[in-house]
C-alpha cells in the first residue's frame, strides 16, 4: 500500500523548507491546503509527522526517519519520470560538461554533428562540482582530470595546453623582455588550477618564483573576460580563447606553453555503448578531438 502521492510531495517540499507556507508558495497551493495534505498522510500513517509551535513547524523524530526513508525513492521516481519526458523517442542524449568546454569546445562543433545526423537531439548541461551522472539522468560527462571512475568507460579527448595572455592595452604600458617580467602584474587564478602559474614559471626555467595572490574566478571564461579587460595577465586554455586571440582582445605572451597533467575525457556508462545514437555520439566526439589535437 501506499499514501496519495500528493500528499507525499507536500510532505518532502515542507519537510525541506519545514515550514507549510514556503512549501505552499513552491508548488503553488495555499498554506491550508498543505496543512490539510500532511494531516492525510499523518492519519494514513498514524504518527506525528511535525510539531506545531504556533505557525511554525518542525519535523518530528518520526518526521525525520520517514524523510530520510522515502527521500531516495521518491528522488529516483523524478529521475526515471524526467528520463521519460526529455527522451521521447531513442535519438536523445543528454550530456554534462564543464562550462568552458561546453561553450568554447562543444557548441561550436555541434552543428556539424546535426548536418550529418539530422534525427539526433543532444542535450547540453553545465556542471562544476561533482554529481551522480546515472542519477541525474546524463548518458555521459565530459570531465577533466585523471581517469579514475569506477565501473565507467572513458576516451581520451584531448591534454590541456595553456598559455600566457594579456590585454594589448596592458601589454603596450609594460616592457615584457622575460617570463619574469610577469611578475610585476597581478596573475589572475582559475579556482582549480591554483598552482597552474608556479608549474608555467618552473617550466619556463624560472625556478623558485612566487607568484603573488591575484584575483581567482570560478570559470576559465570569467578569467578570460578580466584579462581582456585589463585586470592582469592570465594563463588559460588556448581552445577555450580562441575568439579572443583572433580578435586581438587577448594576446599571446612569449612561446611557452604549459601542458597539464590531466585531460579532458568522455565518460559513460557501458551499457550505453549498446545505444547505436550514443555509439555514433562517440565516434564523432572522439573524431573531432583527434583533429584537434592535430
Amino acid at each position: 500500500m501506499l499514501p496519495p502521492m500528493g500528499a507525499l510531495h507536500s510532505f518532502l517540499i515542507a519537510a525541506r523548507h519545514e515550514s507549510f507556507s514556503r512549501a505552499a508558495d513552491e508548488i503553488g497551493l495555499t498554506q491550508s491546503a498543505i496543512s490539510r495534505q500532511i494531516a492525510t498522510l499523518e492519519d494514513w500513517l498514524q504518527v506525528t509527522l511535525f510539531t506545531r509551535i504556533g505557525r511554525r513547524v518542525t519535523l518530528s523524530a518520526d518526521g525525520r526517519a520517514y524523510l530520510e526513508a522515502i527521500a531516495p525513492a521518491l528522488a529516483a521516481i523524478r529521475v526515471a519520470t524526467s528520463r521519460v519526458i526529455a527522451r521521447p523517442d531513442d535519438n536523445a542524449l543528454s550530456i554534462a560538461t564543464l562550462p568552458g568546454f561546453g561553450m568554447r569546445w562543444l557548441a561550436p562543433r555541434l552543428g556539424g554533428l546535426t548536418r550529418e545526423v539530422p534525427e539526433l537531439v543532444i542535450n547540453v548541461a553545465a556542471r562544476v562540482h561533482e554529481f551522480d551522472l546515472e542519477a541525474d539522468g546524463f548518458d555521459a560527462m565530459i570531465h577533466f582530470g585523471a581517469p579514475d571512475w569506477h565501473g565507467m568507460e572513458h576516451d581520451l579527448l584531448f591534454q590541456e595546453q595553456s598559455i600566457a595572455v594579456i590585454a594589448p592595452a596592458l601589454l603596450a604600458d609594460l616592457q615584457m623582455a622575460t617570463p619574469a617580467d610577469l611578475l610585476k602584474l597581478p596573475l589572475l587564478v582559475q579556482t582549480e588550477r591554483r598552482g597552474a602559474w608556479r608549474r608555467w614559471f618552473d617550466a619556463a626555467g624560472i625556478k623558485d618564483a612566487l607568484p603573488g595572490d591575484g584575483p581567482v574566478f570560478e570559470h576559465f571564461l570569467m578569467v578570460a573576460q578580466a584579462a581582456a579587460g585589463g585586470a592582469g595577465a592570465a594563463l588559460l586554455p588556448r581552445f577555450m580563447i580562441e575568439p579572443e586571440l583572433e580578435s586581438g582582445a587577448l594576446v599571446p605572451l612569449f612561446d611557452h606553453r604549459l601542458e597539464d597533467e590531466g585531460a579532458y575525457y568522455l565518460v559513460y556508462p557501458a551499457d550505453r555503448l549498446k545505444r547505436p545514437v550514443f555509439a555514433r555520439f562517440r565516434a564523432w566526439i572522439v573524431e573531432q578531438a583527434a583533429s584537434a589535437r592535430g
